[in-house]
């Protein structure tokens, strides 16, 4: 694959003069690239055996202002450091920056070496490993939806993020023309991922005006994750770069349809057989499909969370906007909280619409398959389908319509904390709790515009 790189074909790149900055990032709580920018020379003599950062950078908030107790660090501990130990096989070029490649790090804790527990790659890794100890493997995709605007980054934030102007006047869902006028942004990020070992399937408009949509080839899960975050902090480079700004809010505007973050999942046999297929059952879906998504409703709303982990992520939660409300299972049907894809086929899946684009691929992807598993364990008996307009069916369970209720169901949660850890547990709900108190202390615009003259 284009822009994939080797340890040994990172030495002659730097020697032919191609690249002379090596990324070492790690991923934050928020999903975000975070790190250093090595000079080649010194990344190739030692800065690949091993480097550092602050150990706060997984106990910030959105705004990456410390937030006190947590257990995992603090004033008083000292904000000591974390060591950064880079994965060579996440190496890769980085097109759209000059001389630069990029390695994902894992976070280890500074004096054994261990992995830190909370850090998402760390959360995620232990569900691939329970999977692996079952003879099974994930594999997952991960759509991205964003809006595009006209104005700079820089001009967004003069304006206070208020009044920005998308970059189309109508829906552009799957429409050429309006795309054809915002190529010069949306090729070059297709290629700058292509280039960037990131196989781009296509891009597209969405439903709605300005609203983009990038899909990428499936890939191990924990390749997904990588992908993923290099995907959305690529994304937003490339539209600096071209003086535009991109927003992944999963609600940006009332007015306008929520960025959503699908997530396509299927398990196979670590020989390559796809586990969930069996041609002689309902739709093509075997037992073990069908125990595993019994796992992802059973708990859904334990999970929900790490898909949607801000105050913002349930203002998307609407009817009619083809984000769901329900957290039911349903055949090729966008109104469902679980849609399968691909029946009667090897590429049968489960299609997860409930996160927004503002999740961390590795939380959501690791809540998604603990769930799974304990169906799998437990042998869950699926539900019967639903059928029709999840919007509006009776009786159907709903999706949390808040944070704080959602961080209500993951503090209670037994099998994420039997799956993760009560420590990974605690920090996750304190990190959630951080934000409702936030938001419950702020003074709106919406509060000022209606209360200025009339209370």
């Amino acid at each position: 694959m284009a822009g994939k790189l080797t340890f040994d074909e990172l030495k002659q790149a730097a020697q032919a003069g191609e690249i002379d900055t090596v990324l070492a990032v790690m991923v934050d709580m928020q999903g975000r690239l975070m790190g250093k920018r090595m000079h080649v020379d010194f990344f190739i003599d030692s800065g690949w055996e091993e480097t550092h950062s602050c150990n706060y950078l997984l106990a910030t908030d959105m705004e990456m202002e410390t937030v006190a107790g947590y257990k995992s660090t603090s004033w008083e501990a000292g904000y000591g450091d974390y060591a950064l130990k880079p994965d060579l096989d996440t190496m890769r070029r980085i097109p759209w920056l000059e001389g630069t490649a990029l390695v994902i790090c894992d976070v280890l804790d500074h004096q054994t070496h261990e992995p830190i527990p909370h850090s998402p790659r760390a959360i995620l890794k232990k569900q691939i490993a329970r999977l692996e100890a079952m003879g099974m493997k994930a594999f997952m995709a991960t759509e991205l939806e964003f809006f595009l605007f006209k104005e700079s980054y820089e001009e967004a934030l003069e304006k206070g993020h208020v009044g920005l102007t998308p970059i189309s006047g109508y829906n552009e869902d799957y429409h050429i023309f309006q795309t054809t006028k915002e190529e010069d942004v949306m090729r070059a990020i297709r290629n700058g991922l292509n280039g960037a070992d990131i196989p781009v399937e296509n891009s597209k408009g969405e439903a709605c005006a300005g609203q983009e949509e990038i899909n990428v080839r499936y890939a191990d899960a924990l390749a997904m994750g990588d992908r993923h975050s290099i995907i959305k902090n690529g994304c937003k480079e490339i539209a600096w770069a071209k003086g535009r700004s991109i927003s992944f809010m999963a609600k940006w505007s009332y007015d306008h349809a929520g960025n959503s973050s699908h997530i396509h999942q299927s398990l196979w046999s670590l020989d390559g057989e796809p586990l969930f297929f069996d041609a002689d059952a309902e739709h093509g879906m075997s037992d073990l499909m069908r125990h595993y998504l019994a796992g992802l409703l059973h708990h859904a709303s334990e999970i929900t969370y790490f898909l949607a982990p801000y105050i913002n992520s349930y203002k998307r939660f609407m009817e009619g906007t083809f984000a769901p409300t329900k957290a039911i299972w349903s055949m090729d049907n966008r109104t469902a909280g679980y849609r399968i894809c691909g029946a009667h086929s090897k590429a049968v899946r489960v299609e997860c619409r409930v996160g927004g684009a503002d999740l961390n691929p590795y939380l959501a992807m690791a809540a998604l398959l603990a769930a799974g598993i304990d169906g799998l364990e437990n042998k869950r008996e699926l539900e019967p389908e639903f059928k029709g307009d999840a919007y509006h069916g009776e009786g159907a369970r709903e999706i949390p319509k808040t944070l704080r209720d959602a961080i209500t169901e993951l503090d209670n949660s037994k099998m994420l904390r039997a799956a993760m850890g009560d420590d990974v547990i605690d920090h996750y709900v304190h990190a959630g709790r951080w934000e409702q108190y936030e938001q419950d202390r702020r003074v709106t615009d919406w509060e000022v515009r209606r209360g200025f003259e009339r209370a």
